[in-house]
C-alpha cells in the first residue's frame, strides 16, 4: 500500500496534465490529504481510493430512510497508509462544512470514507463522491446527535492535526 501511495505522490508531483484512467476520460482528483509531517497536500483520484483495501458496512443514517450497505475505505487504516500522526482530523465537504472528528474515533470504530451505497457510486448530487460514515447501528453511542455531525456527505479534503 504505501509503494502504491509513493506512486501516485510520484505521478502528481512529474506531470500538471490530467490523470488519465483506463477508459480514456480524465480522472480529476477527489479528495485532498493535509497532514502533519508534509508541506504540501496528496490528491486523490477515485480510481486511486478504489484500489485500496475496501470495506462494506450495512447501516442507517439519519439522513436516509431505511438501513443501507456502505463499500469504502478504513479511514483508520488509510491515515495510517499515509503515516498521519495527530489527534484530530478536520474534514471539509464540498460545500465548505468542516467538523474535527478525534481520531480516537477511527480506533474505537469502523468508520469509513464511503464511495457506494447499496452497490451504486455515491453521486455528488446525492452525497458524494465520499462520505465518512460510522457503523451507526452497531454501537449505540453512535446514536447520539454529536457524531451525527462528523457524518460529512461531500468529502473532499482531510486535514490531520
Amino acid at each position: 500500500m504505501r509503494t502504491f501511495i509513493v506512486t501516485c505522490l510520484h505521478i502528481l508531483a512529474l506531470s500538471a496534465l490530467p490523470l488519465v484512467g483506463a477508459a480514456g476520460t480524465e480522472s480529476k482528483p477527489v479528495l485532498q490529504v493535509t497532514r502533519v509531517v508534509t508541506d504540501a497536500p496528496i490528491s486523490f483520484t477515485m480510481a486511486q481510493i478504489q484500489e485500496m483495501p475496501a470495506t462494506t458496512l450495512t447501516t442507517s443514517t439519519v439522513v436516509t430512510d431505511g438501513v443501507h450497505q456502505f463499500t469504502g475505505v478504513l479511514l483508520r487504516d488509510f491515515l495510517e497508509e499515509l503515516e498521519a500522526a495527530g489527534d484530530t482530523l478536520a474534514a471539509t465537504a464540498l460545500n465548505d462544512y468542516i467538523v474535527d472528528i478525534p481520531l480516537s474515533d477511527l480506533e474505537r470504530f469502523d468508520v469509513i470514507m464511503a464511495y457506494s451505497m447499496d452497490d451504486k457510486a455515491l453521486e455528488r448530487s446525492d452525497k458524494g463522491p465520499l462520505w465518512i460514515v460510522y457503523p451507526r447501528d452497531a454501537h449505540k453511542e453512535l446514536q447520539d446527535i454529536r457524531y451525527d455531525y462528523r457524518w460529512v456527505w461531500q468529502l473532499s479534503e482531510l486535514a490531520v492535526k
